[in-house]
């Protein structure tokens, strides 16, 4: 207003009201040579506080770092044009594809703000960049050897002689592949193909040239060539030699990978000769694998539960123990896989097994099984001594059961490389029967297993699974019959004196896991499963096969034996020659190889004469599996009340088990199982838990662990259950243990209820091989105010009101069934426990005062008293009872 004076100016501020915006993702390139990145899309910030000055103009890019931690340091972003936010990202340093391909990093555009300063200026989300580094080529081909040599002999037309390499460092397919090779020496009876194999072109001559030596190079598919050229020496040999060629000394396994072949690169050299046979003989030594060879690691008796066995055998050899004592005097030796074998001695070592034992496998229907190796731990093979060593007869088991109304008898024995059973259907009426079995595993010293089902007159033998049939001999002399009296003894017969007893025909080896079963037979698919060797030799495909062939494989497949008359259909069957292992966690170790070769010539005193070849198959160590139990807190607590129902608590509820391999397996080639029922095919199975108390054994008086009885034998699990641990064994998925340990409770007698209780939790895999992680669970007993308030815990009581958060960080991490259940006003229990106390100090301290009243007046009395007299006068002593103890 001019008539006033009052001049007024406006000035009008450009507020920022808008971030700016770019894309959530670009995708860059930039070559090795080059420091700009073209983006994908191109770089542009948007802001919608445009066309305002400074508002609405792009001042500049901040570059964040990436995962790597290197954006900032190695690439910036620059502002091209203020108005229309272009930007330009490149590096700051020459970029290497060969030492990092990609780059990762964020940017993020900020505006000018409200002014020149920046003030109030906003920034953008940050957007990723990904940058993938171009390759030049800028390395030459580099060959892996500077000089390679090879010979041959003379005469022949070789595919390959040698092969040479040359390798390229550049980081793209297009310039690290090496394309073409080339000899560059002039009029070489060579030449070399793409790969850099390298043949002849016509029939060397050792005479005319006995050595060859040219040069060749390298060029990759930027025909770049090579930096330095390779020397290539190639000498004739004068004369063939015939024999094996490509022999590797050592091959390794690796467990789970089905089938592999010994010999891919072996072929046999016969320098022309004219051969119209040809015999080799491939021998793997297994014997010193567990018990002959590798077996599934699990028990005898999960192994049979796994392979659909009939349940129902009974032990021979069990462990010791008080309720089994009959194997006590019988010396043990360590095994492999975890079982128990018992030595013979042939005279003091016998095993006399209880008539209780004994009257349970009686009948003519039954199912013998043991585990036998002769002459014990470190004998050579019967078959291999001196002919004038006298073979005595050894007895296995001599069995006399009571029937119905009659006897029967039957003993197992070897005799030399002989297999014998003898049977009396009737000892008092019948004669024998025997049947003979001759047999090269029973006198080779190595570990066999014998399934002898009975069921007369009909008699099967399966040795490692695999059948023999007998010899009947119903004539045998005279032969005293059995003593009607039942008796089962083991390791050698008994005979019948005037005085005593005497043991005759004693055995001279190991066995383990002897078993007799009543009943019906076994089928042979459940035998072969059980005890069939899980490792072996093996024939690739037999359809490729070539005319005039053939092949042989013993039972065991420790032997193949391969025959023909064609040389090249021969080596091609050679190379076909597998090595197969179809346990999941084969045992690793040494399996010794060897190849024996006969030839047969049209002109027997020029035929050729191989040597033995002898090599080694290593198996190597398995992935382990991580057995991992999990899903249960380190604490869990309860009231008191429900560990003292009648079911008590679940120790377990919320148990998970998970089992893995560190490593993938190639169960593709798992495919060489014979049958379905070979018992590695579960995936991942179980064969034992175990849940002890820790500290002190659980009290039976006070406290016990419950489990469901009927389910474990549904299961067929098996269970011991001590005051110091539970111990459940049996092959099972890791779904059946969950189920059965997480029905595990724990109960308590009525006012058995402690403040802690700690449990410990292990399972294991292959029979005790693989372990899990150890679960511990600390049990807490919540008790009520309503027995705080007992005489017994009055203390305890006080401690708890007194000190609530002490007790609140006791229950931390505990969840409880019910909060309420418990709960009190904290105000009113306050009030009690500090009446009760005054209460208390109150007529402690009227107690004191009547003492002293009484005291003075006794002084008084006896005037003469010394003053001071330390004498107490306890006449009139009061003791005070606490009436909330009421």
């Amino acid at each position: 207003e001019q008539n006033n004076g009052i001049q007024i100016t406006v000035r009008l501020v450009c507020t920022n009201k808008h971030k700016p915006w770019i894309e959530t993702e670009y995708q860059g390139i930039v070559m090795e040579n080059d420091n700009t990145v073209l983006l994908n899309p191109p770089l542009f910030a948007l802001d919608k506080d445009a066309p305002l000055h400074y508002a609405g103009e792009i001042c500049g890019f901040r570059v964040h770092n990436g995962p790597g931690g290197s954006g900032s340091a190695q690439f910036e972003a620059v502002v091209l044009d203020r108005s229309t936010g272009e930007g330009l990202v490149r590096s700051k340093e020459p970029l290497d594809c060969e030492s990092q391909k990609e780059h990762s990093f964020t940017i993020q555009a900020y505006d000018c703000g409200e002014g020149p300063d920046g003030t109030n200026s906003k920034k953008s989300h940050k957007a990723t960049v990904h940058v993938r580094v171009n390759d030049v080529n800028e390395f030459s081909p580099v060959f892996v050897e500077r000089r390679y040599e090879a010979s041959v002999p003379e005469g022949r037309l070789f595919d390959r002689i040698v092969r040479v390499e040359a390798v390229d460092a550049d980081c793209s397919p297009q310039y690290s592949q090496i394309c073409f090779y080339d000899i560059i020496t002039p009029n070489v009876p060579f030449t070399i193909d793409n790969d850099g194999n390298i043949k002849n072109t016509e029939p060397l001559d050792s005479k005319r040239q006995r050595v060859h030596s040219f040069w060749v190079t390298a060029f990759d598919c930027g025909k770049n060539r090579a930096q330095a050229d390779a020397q290539v020496i190639v000498t004739v040999k004068p004369s063939c030699k015939p024999g094996w060629i490509g022999w590797t000394k050592r091959t390794e396994y690796t467990p789970g990978s089905g089938s592999i072949p010994l010999f891919p690169n072996l072929h046999l050299e016969a320098c022309e000769e004219t051969v119209w046979n040809i015999q080799a003989t491939v021998e793997l030594q297994t014997g010193h694998i567990g018990k002959g060879c590798d077996r599934d690691s699990y028990s005898d008796r999960s192994v049979r539960r796994l392979c659909g066995a009939v349940r129902g055998e009974v032990d021979l050899l069990p462990p010791p123990s008080p309720a089994t004592n009959w194997t006590t005097v019988l010396p043990t030796l360590p095994s492999s896989d975890s079982s128990l074998v018992f030595s013979f001695n042939g005279s003091t070592h016998v095993a006399v097994v209880p008539d209780s034992v004994a009257s349970a496998v009686s009948g003519d229907h039954f199912t013998l099984q043991l585990w036998m190796r002769r002459g014990g731990a470190s004998t050579q093979p019967l078959a291999n001594q001196a002919r004038g060593t006298r073979k005595e007869e050894e007895t296995i088991i001599c069995s006399t059961v009571k029937n119905d109304d009659s006897y029967s008898h039957y003993s197992l024995s070897v005799h030399g490389c002989r297999l014998s059973l003898f049977y009396w259907p009737d000892v008092s009426a019948a004669r024998p029967v025997k049947f003979l079995w001759k047999l090269e595993q029973v006198c080779d010293s190595e570990w066999h297993h014998l399934s002898l089902s009975v069921q007369f007159p009909s008699v099967t033998l399966y040795v490692d699974g695999v059948t023999f049939d007998p010899a009947l001999i119903h004539d045998n002399g005279a032969i005293p019959n059995p003593a009607p009296h039942q008796r089962l003894v083991i390791g050698a017969c008994w005979e019948h004196t005037l005085y005593h007893l005497k043991f005759v025909s004693g055995y001279k080896g190991l066995l383990s896991g002897v078993t007799v079963r009543p009943g019906n037979v076994e089928p042979h698919s459940v035998v072969e499963c059980l005890y069939a060797c899980r490792e072996g030799l093996d024939f690739g495909d037999l359809e490729t096969l070539g005319s005039g062939m053939k092949v042989h494989v013993n039972p065991s497949q420790s032997v193949l034996v391969l025959e023909g008359d064609d040389i090249e259909s021969f080596n091609r069957a050679v190379q076909q020659v597998t090595y197969r292992n179809s346990l999941r966690f084969a045992t690793p170790g040494v399996r010794p190889l060897k190849l024996t070769t006969s030839l047969r010539c049209f002109s027997e005193e020029s035929c050729l004469s191989l040597r033995q070849l002898e090599g080694y198959l290593v198996v190597l160590q398995p992935d382990a599996p991580q057995i991992s139990l999990s899903g249960v807190g380190p604490h869990l607590a309860r009231p008191a009340a429900e560990f003292e129902g009648p079911q008590g608590v679940p120790l377990f509820p919320e148990l998970r088990i998970v089992c893995s391999l560190s490593h993938a397996v190639n169960t593709a080639a798992q495919g060489m199982e014979g049958g379905a029922l070979m018992s590695d095919a579960v995936a991942h199975t179980l064969d034992g838990c175990e849940v002890q108390p820790l500290g002190e054994e659980l009290n039976p008086e006070r406290e016990e662990l419950l489990i469901d009885m009927e389910a474990l034998k549904e299961r067929g699990l098996d269970i011991i259950n001590t005051t110091a641990y539970i111990a459940i064994t049996g092959a099972e998925s890791i779904s059946v243990y969950e189920d059965v340990l997480r029905s595990i409770r724990y109960r308590l007698a009525k006012g058995s209820a402690r403040f802690e209780r700690r449990f410990r939790l292990s399972c294991s895999e292959m029979n005790g091989r693989y372990t899990s992680n150890e679960l511990t669970v600390e049990v807490n007993f919540l008790h009520s105010l309503d027995s705080l308030y007992h005489p017994s815990h009055l203390l305890a009581s006080q401690q708890q009101f007194l000190h609530p958060s002490h007790h609140t960080g006791e229950l931390s991490g505990h969840t409880l069934p019910n909060p309420h259940r418990n709960s009190v006003v904290p105000g009113a229990a306050t009030v009690i426990i500090m009446v009760c106390v005054g209460f208390l100090v109150v007529m402690v301290i009227l107690g004191v005062f009547r003492i002293r009243s009484i005291h003075r007046r006794g002084e008084g009395a006896r005037g003469g008293s010394k003053e001071g007299s330390n004498q107490w006068d306890d006449s009139a002593l009061t003791i005070i009872v606490n009436p909330m103890e009421v």
